[in-house]
């Protein structure tokens, strides 16, 4: 998913009362079967956009550092990969035990470079995926709740679905309950903590296998 608050409490009985008042009548599907997309409905839950709003705030500096850091590897690949290719195609497309070596030490800047980018980026992906836990959590209520208030007795999964109608859809019904349901988010996951629940447990990174050099057709 990629992608995933408000602080004010709404919770004054009379407002509330409004709010169910003024409500539009939920769409019923015609023929009780739906359509649904689930990573669409978290993505434009409010609590998921706000969230994703105050992440490039709160992860501004991580942010801009990562893709300083991403535009330098990206040159730096570019010009050691036009390089390579370079050599390659002096020696007629053979590789020889230097282009051979070559292509070692390029394969290794590579997968340095990967590793460093998903070092810088951790935080920011962890925050995200802790922000879509919350809204996950509750989505299968929020799905039952949807598909009770249209009436859909068999949903199937938006992308699997060849055509449909649109008022087969019943996702933006699952946003509405969601956001009933789960109003607002944290962005800032308790220490230690992993996507899934699990907390992060110390250990060593394996070595990087040895990168293979390219064979001669």
């Amino acid at each position: 998913m990629k992608t995933m608050f408000k602080a004010a409490a709404l919770a004054l009985a009379p407002m509330t009362a409004i709010a169910l008042t003024a409500m539009p009548a939920v769409a019923q599907t015609k023929s009780g079967i739906a359509v649904v997309d689930l990573e669409e409905a978290v993505a434009k839950s409010t609590a998921y956009t706000t969230a994703i709003s105050q992440m490039q705030t709160t992860y501004k500096p991580q942010i801009d550092a990562l893709n300083t850091r991403r535009t330098a590897i990206e040159a730096d690949l570019k010009t050691k990969g036009d390089a390579l290719q370079a050599a390659l195609t002096a020696a007629g497309n053979k590789p020889t035990p230097a282009i051979e070596t070559q292509y070692q030490q390029y394969q290794q800047t590579q997968q340095t470079a990967q590793a460093e980018l998903q070092r810088m980026g951790q935080p920011i992906a962890i925050a995200r995926a802790y922000v879509e836990e919350q809204l996950v959590a509750k989505l299968d209520d929020a799905l039952k709740a949807a598909t009770a208030k249209t009436k859909s007795e068999i949903v199937f999964k938006k992308a699997a679905t060849e055509s449909f109608g649109a008022g087969a859809d019943i996702t933006p019904a699952v946003v509405t309950e969601l956001n009933a349901l789960v109003p607002s988010v944290s962005i800032t996951p308790p220490a230690g903590w992993q996507p899934g629940g699990r907390q992060a447990a110390p250990a060593s990174a394996p070595a990087a296998a040895p990168a293979q050099a390219p064979k001669s057709r």
